[in-house]
C-alpha cells in the first residue's frame, strides 16, 4: 500500500545544514501551511510539550538504509539496524521529537528542543501527555549515550 502524506506546516529557524549535535540553543518557529486553520491549534498552548513528525526532505532521494549500519558512520559503534537509531536515511524519512513549547502567535508555534533545520515540512504535531510517555524505565546501550552526548549542548 502507498499513500500520500502532505505538509501540515514548515519549520523556520537558524540553522540550514544538516548537523548532528548542538540543537539545544536553536528555537524553531512552526507555520501552518495556508490550508491549515488556526482554529486547529486550539487549545495546544494548554500542554508544555507536543511531538513534532516531520520529513527528513533533505535525504528524500537518496537510498534510505535497510538494513543495518555504523550509526553516524561510527565503526566504534556496534552496526545496528536502521529501526534501532534514529539515522535521516530512513525508508520513509520520517522524523519526530518531543519538544517545549514555548508559545503560540495565531499560526505559529515557537518550540525548543526541535532537532530540524529551516524548511523542513512537518507532517503532524501531537500534545504530549505523561500517559503515553514509558510508563516502565527507559533502556540504551552505551554507545547510544556517547552518540547523545553532545546532541542537546
Amino acid at each position: 500500500m502507498e499513500f500520500t502524506i502532505r505538509p501540515i506546516a514548515k519549520v523556520s529557524n537558524s540553522r540550514s545544514e544538516v548537523q548532528d549535535d548542538y540543537w539545544a540553543e536553536i528555537v524553531s518557529e512552526i507555520e501552518l501551511e495556508d490550508n491549515i486553520p488556526a482554529e486547529s491549534l486550539d487549545g495546544i498552548d494548554t500542554f508544555s510539550h507536543l511531538e513534532i513528525i516531520y520529513i527528513f526532505h533533505k535525504s528524500v532521494g537518496s537510498d534510505p538504509v535497510l538494513g543495518s549500519e555504523h550509526p553516524r558512520e561510527n565503526k566504534r559503534w556496534p552496526k545496528v539496524g536502521i529501526f534501532a537509531q534514529r539515522k535521516k536515511n530512513r525508508p520513509n524519512h520520517i522524523g519526530s521529537t518531543i519538544v517545549e513549547l514555548l508559545r503560540r502567535d495565531g499560526k505559529k508555534l515557537l518550540v525548543k528542543y526541535l532537532d530540524a533545520i529551516d524548511g523542513t515540512p512537518v507532517v503532524d504535531i501531537k500534545p504530549v501527555m505523561r500517559e503515553f510517555l514509558p510508563m516502565s524505565g527507559i533502556t540504551q546501550p552505551d554507545w547510544s549515550k556517547e552518540l547523545m552526548i553532545n546532541y542537546w549542548e
